[in-house]
């Protein structure tokens, strides 16, 4: 989902609070205003919109954004978005995997090849890097929600493949082509998620050494700063 990149649990805030805001809310807006192009205007009659809201919803986005970024769809009938997905190396020889949404692909590739270029990272082509990946259909709730035994309870019944629970938010693992049902199943007793993805898992994880963190984590940033891009995926694991 659009504003929920999963290379790191590191996020260096850095006054940066307002700025990246402003960019997870353009994003999310884009994910909802494609969701409703593609189907019903109805949030309960399209999944992808309505989980598209629920997230914009927990990144706390006023109720006028999410409606305007809806009349979007009808009022931009000319503006086409595509899914894109970009794959590479980059430094340290890490894998990445990039999910865009871009109405200019010529303007997106160039941009996330010059980011790799400038970080010593390669951009290969679609399947350099994923073989290192497998997808799974991940589906986030607020812990404030639901307790551990109530959520693992509902995961089970709901058919996920496994439920795991940290210090903020539950997270449900079902497989790609059930996620939507597994939701829906869900959300006869929760009303807020955090988040619904189908997401790359990374088959095993690359350990970096702590003093080369700074420079992984400003390659993604840069690339998280791209208005074009929504999910980055990698298969590094930063040192405690």
């Amino acid at each position: 989902m659009a504003g929920h990149s999963h290379w790191a649990g590191i996020k260096h805030k850095k006054g940066k609070a307002d700025k990246q805001r402003s960019k997870i809310f353009s994003k999310l807006s884009k994910e909802i205003t494609v969701a409703a192009k593609l189907g019903d205007k109805d949030p309960a009659m399209n999944p992808r919109l309505r989980s598209a809201i629920q997230a914009a919803r927990s990144a706390n986005m006023p109720k006028d954004n999410i409606e305007r970024a809806i009349d979007k769809s009808s009022i931009n009938t000319e503006l086409n978005f595509e899914n894109l997905r970009y794959e590479g190396f980059g430094p340290e020889k890490v894998a990445v995997i990039i999910e865009t949404l871009t109405d200019n692909k010529n303007r997106t590739a160039s941009n996330i090849r010059t980011i790799f270029q400038k970080a010593g990272g390669n951009l290969g082509t679609q399947g350099s890097a994923s073989h290192n990946f497998y997808q799974s259909g991940i589906i986030k709730i607020d812990k404030k929600e639901v307790s551990d035994e109530q959520i693992f309870e509902l995961a089970i019944e709901a058919g996920a493949d496994e439920c795991k629970s940290n210090n903020n938010f539950h997270e449900i693992e079902c497989s790609v082509k059930d996620i939507y049902k597994v939701k829906k199943e869900l959300e006869k007793k929760i009303n807020n998620f955090i988040s619904t993805e189908i997401e790359w898992r990374p088959l095993n994880n690359v350990e970096i050494s702590r003093d080369k963190n700074e420079n992984l984590i400003s390659f993604f940033e840069t690339l998280e700063d791209d208005d074009d891009v929504q999910n980055i995926y990698s298969n590094v694991k930063f040192a405690e």
